[in-house]
């Protein structure tokens, strides 16, 4: 599980409680960010926009897509490389076919049907462009994912401006009472309700939408360079290229630190699996 989310919404949230209350001990000042009519304006707008933008599949995904945001990234390039140079060497003692029974080792389903395409002696060309087929519809499905976070991002801060402004309406429309000494105070705390909407908005937006979306998409871009180092790697297999070859053209992905690190079979530097051996 990869707590770094889950802290930095923990973290988020007690920084603003904080701002909020100046001190722990002073519960009381949160009622003051507590109306149920914002709520309903900001979350319930925001809300019923994305039921008009978007279609019921979209909502239907959400428990996933958190879930996936909560996990750590399986997607370890230099492990990819590690299993097509594997691959490579399986191909030039033993032939393509022996690469089947290893296909079917893999948890990776898309690098599954990648080596078996090539293990049917399909042609190069027609592998190629279905394997590029496949990323690019990858890429719009995964894209429909993050930009649902993104859009709905913007929505929660505008219904927060509809909040405030309708609570601004509200306030003045009843105007002042010169004989009324308490007007004064009535519009002020008018004033604090009115903003609370904003406030929603913005807390909603910046803490919940946007983080997931720009997760999804990290978690995306991830997983398309190895995909993309599966599909490069697998057509080098099948052209009969040298392993060492394809490991050091499949290394142009990778940055100067992961290169530096050998991959061990738990994702760990292979240097750091060894110490902890030893």
């Amino acid at each position: 599980m990869d707590l770094q989310g889950l802290v930095g919404l923990i973290a988020g949230l007690v920084l603003v409680y904080l701002g909020i209350t100046n001190n722990l001990s002073i519960p009381g000042a949160i009622k003051g960010f507590i109306d149920y009519p914002s709520m309903m304006i900001t979350f319930g707008g925001t809300f019923a926009a994305m039921l008009i933008s978007f279609p019921a599949s979209s909502f239907k995904k959400i428990p996933a897509q958190i879930k996936i945001t909560l996990k750590k990234s399986p997607y370890n390039p230099k492990k990819y490389i590690a299993q097509i140079v594997d691959l490579a060497k399986e191909a030039r003692r033993k032939g393509l076919l022996s690469l089947e029974e290893k296909a079917n080792q893999l948890s990776d389903n898309f690098f599954k049907q990648s080596v078996l395409l090539i293990v049917d002696a399909i042609n190069p060309d027609k592998v190629k462009n279905m394997l590029e087929t496949e990323l690019e519809n990858l890429d719009e499905r995964h894209a429909a994912g993050w930009q649902f976070y993104e859009k709905s991002s913007t929505y929660a801060p505008a219904f927060g401006m509809i909040g405030t402004l309708i609570g601004l309406i509200n306030m003045l429309s009843g105007g002042l009472n010169a004989n009324d000494p308490s007007g004064m105070s009535k519009l002020v705390d008018g004033m604090a309700v009115a903003l609370i909407t904003t406030f929603y908005g913005s807390m909603l937006a910046n803490l919940v939408l946007v983080p997931i979306g720009n997760k999804l998409r990290m978690l995306h871009n991830q997983e398309m360079v190895c995909k993309e180092i599966v599909v490069q790697g697998v057509l080098a297999i099948q052209a009969g290229e040298n392993p060492n070859q394809i490991e050091e053209s499949l290394n142009s992905y990778l940055n100067e630190k992961q290169r530096s690190g050998d991959w061990a079979p738990n994702g760990k530097n292979a240097k750091e699996s060894d110490n902890k051996k030893s």
